[in-house]
């Protein structure tokens, strides 16, 4: 599949749910780090109190937004970096933060990354998953996916056995509508969703095994 029909025509909502169990990799130059994709938020624009583009806000920090469905926009808080994907046309600011991955390849690589954080504090929140890739910047900001060192499998997917909807992760109770809404997707028991608890970690990671 193109990255235009996967990322344009959609709901938002329905591209986060979809990206689950694909894989995401970025090539540093010498190896492919890369995960599977356990947790993933939707914003979706102008009406959305939480998202960057919330009523029509548009700067050069958050252009990516505004950009056709697959250009990457990479924003920053503090030290850490953040991985999303603009999803719609052009001009319609919505998008997806990736906020975790099971690790897949180049685990040493990430654990160095990650100065030595191992298990599931190696990538279980958006901006550890950035840094076990090694991104210390907003270099690969407004580019389209295709034309990046990042890439997102959409030909292939893990089978997953339950995906759960829940509110996201830190939106202001001040506004309870969007702070309740029902716009994070995760993996029902995998140990690298950003919040999960121990007794709810399922030994499969939430994936349909198959003997092949």
């Amino acid at each position: 599949m193109d990255t235009n029909s996967f990322f344009i025509n959609r709901p938002t909502a329905e591209i986060a749910r979809d990206l689950l169990g694909r894989t995401l990799s970025f090539d540093n130059g010498q190896e492919i780090l890369s995960g599977t994709i356990v947790e993933a938020e939707a914003y979706v624009g102008v009406k959305d109190r939480a998202a960057h583009s919330y009523n029509g806000r548009r700067s050069q920090a958050n252009e990516g937004l505004y950009r056709a469905g697959g250009t990457l926009y990479i924003y920053s808080q503090r030290q850490y970096f953040f991985f999303d994907v603009a999803t719609q046309k052009e001009d319609e600011p919505q998008g997806v933060l990736i906020r975790a991955i099971e690790p897949e390849t180049g685990i040493e690589t990430m654990i160095k990354n990650r100065h030595g954080k191992i298990g599931t504090l190696l990538t279980n929140g958006p901006g550890k998953m950035m840094q076990a890739f090694g991104i210390t910047s907003r270099k690969w900001d407004l580019h389209r996916l295709e034309d990046s060192p990042f890439a997102i499998d959409l030909n292939n997917k893990k089978d997953i056995e339950k995906i759960i909807a829940l509110p996201r992760v830190g939106v202001s109770q001040a506004d309870p509508y969007w702070a309740k809404k029902n716009l994070r997707f995760i993996v029902s028991g995998n140990p690298y969703v950003s919040d999960i608890k121990k007794k709810d970690i399922k030994e499969n990671h939430g994936f349909i095994l198959t003997n092949n």
